[in-house]
């Protein structure tokens, strides 16, 4: 058989076998991890993680982190059920932990679990700057991007192996490794993973303006990331990440359209 078969035939069998809905987009997307897989597995690093880890109780910045997860969380379900996906959250367990810990990051595992480091607490700048963060990550979970990172990066392994056991010419084996890797990194996973957050920006963005925050902050929160990262960033074509300006100019579009489906909710103003 041809390589080209056998890519197409090993792509044919993941895409239709192993497909999910995102509720936020409508579109398919692989899904050759389930979530009845995946959620046990999850919960159970983050567990270790928190053994592993100084989680920060009883103070206001601790509260805080649990009250703007778990209004995130309502507003994903007002969303959710309004939008037909009634149950789409069932199997999730929510749970906020802050962090000490000076790394300036947040992230939502897949079936609800999230961690805030205290490093990026000045950089939120307050309970909104919170808020647009929370969206973000949690929407990373609800759209299943973790499922299909790790089903894309299945998918990029099972070519490659197909790859080496059909060309049997070693100098073209060699060739096929050398360039495979790069090319699939930069030309698929990078801007996979671009779009994955750009999802995750305007699903986060529409999820802090129904739980009553103000998406306007979202992009401020974004020009004070650039400041804090000195400039220092990779090209956007190298990176996981769109560049701080891009995810600025995305934001700032975005808010208008927020405050508007906010307002289907009832939500026409916004705590500060």
């Amino acid at each position: 058989m041809k390589v080209k078969n056998i890519f197409l035939a090993f792509a044919f069998v993941a895409i239709v076998f192993s497909c999910a809905e995102n509720p936020f987009t409508g579109k398919k997307t692989m899904a050759l991890v389930p979530n009845s897989q995946l959620f046990p597995t999850a919960f159970a690093q983050y567990d270790q993680f928190l053994t592993e880890n100084k989680i920060v109780k009883g103070t206001s910045d601790a509260a805080m982190i649990t009250r703007v997860g778990q209004r995130i969380a309502v507003a994903a379900e007002r969303w959710l059920n309004a939008n037909g996906h009634e149950g789409y959250l069932k199997d999730y367990k929510w749970e906020y932990n802050l962090v000490e810990d000076k790394t300036v990051n947040a992230w939502c595992m897949p079936g609800g679990k999230i961690v805030f480091y205290t490093g990026i607490l000045p950089i939120a700048n307050g309970e909104t700057g919170v808020a647009a963060i929370m969206g973000h990550e949690v929407a990373h979970a609800l759209a299943n991007h973790g499922q299909q990172r790790m089903s894309a990066g299945l998918v990029q392994q099972g070519l490659a192996v197909a790859g080496n056991i059909a060309i049997k010419d070693d100098k073209s084996r060699n060739a096929f490794n050398q360039y495979y890797g790069v090319g699939t990194q930069v030309g698929l996973m990078l801007p996979f993973s671009r779009s994955h957050e750009t999802e995750a920006d305007k699903i986060g963005l529409y999820l802090m303006a129904i739980a009553g925050y103000n998406p306007d902050e979202a992009a401020e929160l974004w020009k004070r990331m650039k400041a804090n990262s000195g400039g220092q960033a990779p090209p956007e074509i190298l990176s996981t990440h769109p560049s701080n300006d891009s995810r600025i100019a995305n934001l700032t579009a975005l808010a208008p359209k927020a405050k508007a489906e906010a307002a289907k909710y009832g939500v026409t103003s916004f705590r500060k």
